[in-house]
């Protein structure tokens, strides 16, 4: 076989075997891409139950699925050849004939038929260089009973200027179709909108090229899946004459979008109809007509043309205003954020595509803060914050940021409103409409309660006090919501103010005062104190605290492996993180099975804040890793101890006369034994 390296095919491994072309890898089977892989034979996907068709080749292959519904593989000659008894494939090149006789090869006999009706038949027959975009019999079949009437009655004049229209007077091929150009058709020069998308498909005014460049000696044939009609409406003039967007009319003379939807270009309105407004409250309808900034987000405008053939699986597009809208489909209709909610699709303009939709999605710029958090994860909260009659804090035009606890924090119930649940709650009301992205350490927000909350920024997460931020921020027209892991605790004193308060801590309390560490631990600071209980100092060895009460230096080196000089809260430990404790050495603090631990004892309890650090509860006394005197980096070692390794280490390797090993070891057990008999007294 041959391995095929040709930018032309997509991804994966191409093998030629036997004759066959077939693709390994990107699906769970290989591809059989080209029946018997001879010249000239073109595979086809049918749509399964319907009628359409894909015809395919290595840069369109999608993967057996047209909006998720499967599809069949047949392989036929491609158009203008044909298969010769006993040969592979389909190798007889049939003669070219005029464009007349070409529409009837090509499946679009009825154009053909049409063009002869109209006497259009001469001019196609005749000399020249044409391109024509022929309508599949489908296509027409597809028309209204009052359209076709329409177009072949009154002499035929309508039926010529309409199949003119699908004209252009020059050779025309698919590699001359780029994306958004225009093209000047044959009638009164009025353009005809190409796109041509990155998946492929190419559409003429939004209808779909099926079967292309189909060669003839006086032009070209495409061969289209509808009949296209002239356009010389801007999308502003669709809106001011279609009767089913008087509302979607009132809104954008409001907005004074006007100006925006007449402009050159090519965009996509999705356009919520009369029925799409009817639906929502009308409390919220009045709130975004009477606000132009919010309106400007209802027109979902997107700066491209989509047309509707164009979507064959899910894509994401941005509006005009930044929202991010699923666009996809589902057999026969399109979805927008998977709901089947596109009326009418493929109103053509000059400037785009509009498509009609019957439910108005209301984008994140244009709602409250509230409705943010009702249709989130933290839907919960908001109850709460109902039920503390905060909720105008919520709906107005304050500008604010929520700090929602998600949901599964409530997952024993709601607590019960008090006055203290209530000040809490006022402090998860940020003032101002912030962004998570230009939040920074150390950075100071001012809440409604009047409390002053600190930003941490960690290297896996973004909290504020002791809550971390759960999901990406939603921005409303007023306010922001941040959706937090936990409720959040506002600190209310220093660490000795906390510590006091705490009856767990008393005999911590008091062991910092007498090691002297109490004007530390109240002073401004960035500390994280793991706190032994009453309980961890009652589990010392019997007399062992005694002891170390009675050695204030020792005291306060213990006390100071305690705390580090950093703040660290819960939510910044994913496995393991190291702080420099006061006393200089390690602490190691993880998380296990959603326990905190520090030196591998779990903590008690987390996250109790403090005007100058976060204090974690322990049941144990922590005690630094035990030190050899000789081994501290921080004491010089003693000359003769050194001398004597050197020598006991060369005794191992380099062997030596007795006598020469006790001339260099006698000066080193001298002043060993000196040294002994000074620490005895003399013994």
């Amino acid at each position: 076989g041959t391995l095929w390296a040709d930018t032309a095919l997509s991804g994966g491994v191409w093998l030629r075997v036997g004759g066959q072309l077939w693709k390994e890898g990107g699906l769970q089977d290989p591809i059989l891409l080209c029946h018997s892989c001879s010249p000239n034979v073109c595979a086809v996907q049918k749509l399964i139950g319907t009628n359409r068709k894909y015809f395919t080749n290595c840069k369109q292959w999608y993967q057996r699925k047209i909006c998720g519904k499967s599809t069949v593989i047949s392989y036929e000659c491609c158009p203008g050849y044909e298969k010769v008894p006993g040969e592979k494939g389909c190798p007889a090149a049939l003669p070219l004939s005029n464009i007349y006789e070409t529409l009837g090869v090509v499946g679009s006999s009825t154009t053909q038929l049409y063009s002869d009706r109209s006497n259009l038949r001469p001019e196609i027959e005749g000399p020249g260089s044409f391109t024509i975009f022929a309508p599949s019999n489908e296509a027409w079949a597809a028309l209204s009973a009052e359209t076709l009437d329409s177009l072949v009655s009154n002499v035929n004049i309508e039926l010529l200027n309409a199949l003119r229209y699908h004209m252009v007077d020059k050779r025309v091929l698919t590699d001359d179709l780029k994306h958004g150009t225009t093209l000047n058709s044959m009638y009164q020069n009025l353009p005809i909108q190409i796109h041509h998308y990155p998946n492929g498909i190419v559409t003429v005014n939004c209808a779909r090229l099926l079967k292309a460049d189909h060669h003839a000696t006086n032009g070209v044939v495409h061969v289209i899946d509808k009949v296209i009609a002239t356009t010389t409406n801007t999308i502003q003039q669709v809106i001011e004459t279609e009767d089913s967007l008087e509302t979607l009319r009132t809104a954008v003379a409001a907005s004074d979008l006007s100006s925006l939807l007449e402009s050159e270009g090519q965009y996509t309105l999705l356009a919520p109809t009369n029925e799409a407004f009817e639906k929502i409250p009308r409390e919220t309808l009045n709130r975004i007509l009477g606000d132009p900034e919010a309106l400007r987000g209802e027109c979902w405008f997107i700066e491209s043309a989509m047309c509707a053939e164009a979507i064959i699986a899910g894509l994401t597009m941005e509006t005009l205003e930044g929202t991010t809208l699923d666009v996809g489909c589902s057999g026969e209709e399109l979805t927008l954020n998977g709901k089947p909610i596109i009326a009418n699709k493929d109103v053509l303009a000059t400037n785009g595509v509009v498509h009609f939709v019957n439910e108005l999605l209301i984008p994140d710029s244009a709602k409250t803060v509230f409705e943010l958090a009702q249709e989130s994860e933290v839907s919960k909260s908001t109850d709460l914050f109902r039920q503390a009659g905060l909720s105008s804090h919520l709906t107005g035009s304050e500008r604010v940021t929520l700090l929602a606890p998600v949901n599964s924090v409530f997952k024993d119930g709601l607590p019960v409103i008090d006055s203290n649940m209530r000040n809490l709650l006022l402090n998860h009301i940020v003032k101002d409409q912030l962004s998570s992205k230009y939040l920074y350490h150390g950075q100071k927000l001012q809440t409604l309660g009047d409390k002053e909350l600190r930003v941490f920024v960690y290297r896996n997460n973004l909290c504020i006090e002791n809550a971390c931020i759960a999901a990406h921020d939603k921005r409303g027209r007023f306010g922001t919501l941040f959706s937090v892991d936990k409720m959040l605790t506002p600190p209310t004193g220093s660490v000795m103010d906390v510590l006091k308060a705490d009856h767990r801590f008393s005999t911590l309390v008091a062991a910092i005062q007498s090691a002297g560490l109490t004007e530390i631990l109240n002073r401004p600071g960035t500390f994280t104190v793991f706190a032994p209980t009453n309980e961890a100092f009652q589990a010392m060895p019997q007399g062992e605290f005694s002891k170390l009460h009675g050695n204030a230096k020792e005291l306060a080196n213990i006390l100071k492996f305690h705390v580090a000089d950093e703040i660290l809260v819960s939510g910044a430990v994913n496995a393991l993180v190291r702080l420099k404790s006061m006393q200089g050495d390690k602490l190691e603090v993880s998380m296990k099975n959603n326990v905190i631990h520090i030196n591998k004892e779990p903590v008690a309890e987390s996250d109790i804040m403090a005007t100058n650090g976060v204090i974690y509860a322990v049941n144990s006394v922590l005690q630094p890793q035990a030190s050899r005197p000789q081994e501290r980096g921080d004491e010089p070692a003693d000359p003769a101890l050194e001398i004597f390794k050197q020598a006991s280490a060369l005794s191992k390797f380099v062997p030596a006369p007795p006598t020469l090993l006790f001339s260099l070891a006698a000066p080193v057990y001298s002043r060993i034994l000196a040294r002994m008999k000074e620490n005895s007294g003399g013994l």
